[in-house]
């Protein structure tokens, strides 16, 4: 950000991000420098408030004669201010123990992670589990639930499985469904999961498949397993980042809730900060999604064994606590990697 402030006035400024951070209240010059123990007297600290608020970097609520920070306050902050605490033994041992209990599948580990995300930051944590289509396909399986319900279990040959359950038109006996699993694993034997899909499209638009009905089905089937593929997101904690004061307002916590809710819209908008590397923080405007105003997002990316990149991390108010939140999504995030190499 280019903004040029002296010592004195990044002094007065992370005081002010940090009191608001901590009480959500608009903070006023002579509380703030009995507060800091500032050698500035109350005028002086209001001359600095005035200039700030000139600057863009404060705002004056209507209600009150104190101050808060903007969007640019806290990207400034976050840019050139924050001191970013160690993660604790404690939370090191929770983060561990929580990940690793979940089990060695893939959809338990980054459902306890975003679960820990939560629970650690008090606000909402979220994953996005990693495209698998670059893997090579090595086997699918159907498995009857209901007459209408199906279990498809696929999996790549890095031991990567995906279960999706699909609901379909009419009833299959397990036996008809382990033809299509046997026809379908020849067919698509040594293609990528990408280009099985591709192969599937194809065989259905062929002429002879139109003639045989069991095989039509077997890949109508397949397609639905296949393309189904997006990525899944976990998400927990949406409540409690509702509970934030901020959010008191009840159209604006409708839209934003609608906003979580919406889980295939969200991954869409949040698909593109796995392409940055290391933490990225998204402050209020910044972040992908425009109708959460006074919403941030810190990420990470994890990547797999095979190099399939996932994304974590935490959505909470502007006013959250960056400089905890940014080092737990980190090490998580390392952690989670780690992880899902060694399994």
């Amino acid at each position: 950000m280019d903004v040029e402030l002296s010592q004195r006035s990044k002094q007065i400024l992370e005081a002010i991000v940090e009191d608001y951070i901590a009480t959500a209240e608009p903070v006023g010059s002579s509380a703030m420098a009995r507060r800091h123990a500032l050698t500035l007297s109350p005028a002086t600290v209001r001359n600095v408030m005035a200039n700030l608020e000139e600057m863009g970097l404060l705002t004056s609520p209507h209600t009150s004669a104190g101050r808060i920070p903007t969007e640019k306050a806290y990207r400034f902050y976050v840019d050139s201010l924050v001191a970013l605490r160690q993660v604790s033994r404690d939370e090191k041992r929770q983060i561990i123990q929580r990940c690793r209990q979940a089990g060695a599948g893939l959809s338990d580990i980054l459902k306890e992670a975003s679960r820990t995300l939560s629970s650690l930051s008090n606000y909402m944590g979220i994953v996005v589990a990693p495209s698998f289509t670059s893997d090579k396909f090595r086997h699918i399986e159907f498995i009857r639930l209901s007459p209408h319900r199906v279990l498809a279990i696929l999996v790549s040959c890095n031991g990567t499985v995906q279960n999706r359950l699909l609901e379909i038109g009419q009833d299959f006996t397990p036996d008809e469904l382990v033809r299509m699993g046997n026809y379908l694993n020849d067919l698509m034997q040594g293609l990528t999961i990408s280009q099985a899909r591709e192969r599937i499209l194809t065989e259905m638009k062929n002429e002879k498949m139109q003639y045989d009905h069991f095989m039509s089905q077997a890949l109508q089937l397949s397609e639905k397993a296949v393309t189904m593929d997006s990525g899944d997101i976990f998400v927990e904690g949406q409540a409690r980042i509702l509970d934030q004061p901020e959010f008191s307002d009840v159209r604006r916590m409708q839209d934003i809730y609608r906003a979580f809710e919406q889980k295939g819209q969200l991954l869409q908008l949040l698909s593109r900060c796995m392409n940055a590397e290391g933490v990225q923080i998204y402050i209020g405007s910044e972040t992908p999604m425009s109708q959460s105003a006074g919403v941030s997002l810190i990420t990470s990316r994890f990547v797999t064994s095979s190099n399939n990149v996932g994304m974590l991390g935490v959505i909470g108010p502007t006013r959250m606590g960056y400089s905890s939140v940014i080092p737990i999504v980190d090490y998580t995030a390392r952690l989670v990697s780690q992880l899902l190499n060694d399994t």
